[in-house]
């Protein structure tokens, strides 16, 4: 098999190969390897790579339903027993877990065969990945511009063609982010759909769940069918689906669906006409199927609800930093972390029990507020990203904004202004993602459709939200935009036009 073929393959045709004896696990794993030997000097996507355990695994493989596929996984919570998981910090540079994560564990009985981590901002906190310790991973679209974050190396690996699918993860857009940025289709699932694991905790109070990233809906699915788990022990659950995700994609939705669409930030930043061109040519197709469409916004402060969230980062990355000092015998300094995961943890210690508890209390009311929504609309449509990749670098902070931040915690002891210090300092982030995030505290399923590429070939994806539990539903609509002439996928990429053509 030649390149030009394999980069054609998703997960699932690669599987069907492989277990029709069409072709080799070990033909396509070295495919994957030599692709990435190509294209992982200039984007950077991969933190550590395993070849020969990969191929050694591909031989020996297990049976399953993706039997030989080769997947990334990212370089946090995504854990593999004895290999580098740092989450992209240098605290973390030397530490080497000693098991699998449960959802490594059940991608692998799937008959999925990892071969390296992805990078990710450090402690995947930045909708962008330029972590301090690895440097930045780059969007094949444009390799000036970042693949976003916080699975940004995987989005890289992806959209690149090393991989067909890769482990992702999403506590605020880290999922949908990326596929935004890249053109890939990026389903965050419902809260407590896929596994966690006793002892890793509850992930941001549930508000950030694992799942993956691939170029085609039917591969997301069929993901979401191995990787779909009621787990007794764990905090968050969500009931079994009863039926197939791979086979709902065949099911046609009733029509009309009613459906209630926004272009406005929740926080009041600017939109992009591109982004507004992206919703607005869906919406119109949509209505063109059939379905009835209104303008609609939710009765949610998205401003009040973003520092909600900013003030459960502080509080989780206080305990992430006491931890830390426990397990490495010694205080933590500024030294040690980047910027935003310090002031976090930094005002993390300032935010009492009852304010803690008062923002998880904030989250509750706008998953009301949003169940209401969808007692009268099927789905809920925005921009995945309220612009195109930024450059990279454009939301790093220099040494010497670093130093502002410092000297402006230092002065700051309030823990309300410290909170207002957070909050600015991701504002210029915030501008980008506005909209990702409302799902993650809500627990709703969400994704992210790659259907707009801009005037710059930067890729715009729109989102699509859902009731808690209507992954199927989801899944559903994306196939039928999949078939449609609005999707984009990788056409225009430069990493699949050129090596198609060659």
């Amino acid at each position: 098999m030649d390149m030009k073929t394999y980069l054609t393959l998703d997960a699932t045709a690669i599987a069907e190969l492989i277990s029709s004896r069409q072709a080799s696990a070990a033909e396509l794993m070295e495919l994957s390897f030599r692709r990435m030997d190509e294209v992982e000097p200039t984007l950077h996507a991969f933190t550590a790579t395993r070849r020969e355990q990969a191929i050694a695994e591909t031989v020996n493989r297990r049976n399953g339903a993706l039997s030989g596929v080769p997947i990334a996984l990212k370089n946090i919570s995504q854990a593999l027993a004895g290999e580098r998981l740092s989450a992209g910090s240098k605290l973390l540079k030397d530490f080497r877990p000693a098991q699998d994560s449960h959802l490594v564990a059940r991608l692998k009985a799937a008959g999925l065969v990892p071969i390296g981590h992805t990078n990710t901002p450090e402690f995947g906190l930045k909708n962008i990945s330029e972590p301090e310790l690895f440097g930045p991973s780059r969007n094949p679209w444009n390799v000036g511009h970042s693949p976003g974050g916080s699975s940004g190396g995987a989005a890289a690996a992806v959209a690149s063609g090393i991989v067909p699918v890769a482990g992702a993860s999403d506590g605020g857009g880290s999922i949908r982010i990326p596929a935004s940025f890249t053109s890939l289709f990026g389903l965050k699932p419902t809260r407590g759909r896929t596994p966690v694991g006793p002892g890793a905790g509850r992930q941001w109070q549930g508000a950030s769940i694992d799942f993956a990233l691939s170029r085609t809906v039917r591969d997301s699915a069929a993901l979401l069918d191995v990787l779909q788990v009621v787990q007794p022990e764990a905090a968050f659950q969500a009931p079994l689906f009863p039926g197939k995700y791979t086979e709902q994609l065949n099911q046609d939705l009733a029509v009309p669906l009613t459906i209630a669409f926004s272009v406005e930030s929740p926080v009041g930043t600017v939109v992009s006409e591109e982004a507004k061109q992206a919703v607005w040519k869906t919406v119109r197709w949509l209505e063109g199927q059939g379905h009835r469409i209104e303008e609609v916004t939710p009765d949610i402060d998205g401003v009040q609800l973003m520092r909600e969230y900013y003030l459960m980062n502080s509080g989780e990355m206080a305990l992430l930093q006491k931890n830390l000092e426990k397990t490495l015998g010694r205080r933590l300094s500024e030294d040690d972390m980047e910027i935003e995961s310090w002031l976090l943890a930094s005002a993390g210690k300032r935010v009492s029990a009852a304010d803690y508890s008062a923002s998880l209390a904030a989250w509750d009311v706008a998953a009301a507020k949003m169940a209401a929504l969808h007692e009268r609309f099927d789905f809920y449509i925005t921009p995945a990203t309220a612009h195109a990749a930024p450059q990279i670098g454009e939301l790093s902070h220099s040494a010497d904004s670093r130093e502002r931040l410092l000297q402006a915690l230092d002065l700051t002891r309030d823990t309300s202004d410290q909170q207002e210090l957070i909050y600015a300092m991701f504002l210029p982030s915030l501008s980008y993602t506005p909209f990702t995030q409302l799902a993650n505290l809500t627990g709703q399923p969400a994704m992210s459709v790659p259907l707009h590429v801009t005037a710059d070939n930067l890729p715009i994806g729109v989102q699509v939200m859902a009731q808690k539990g209507a992954e199927h539903r989801l899944l559903q609509l994306a196939a039928m935009l999949e078939q449609s002439e609005l999707w984009v996928g990788q056409r225009g990429n430069p990493y699949f036009e050129d090596s198609r053509a060659n």
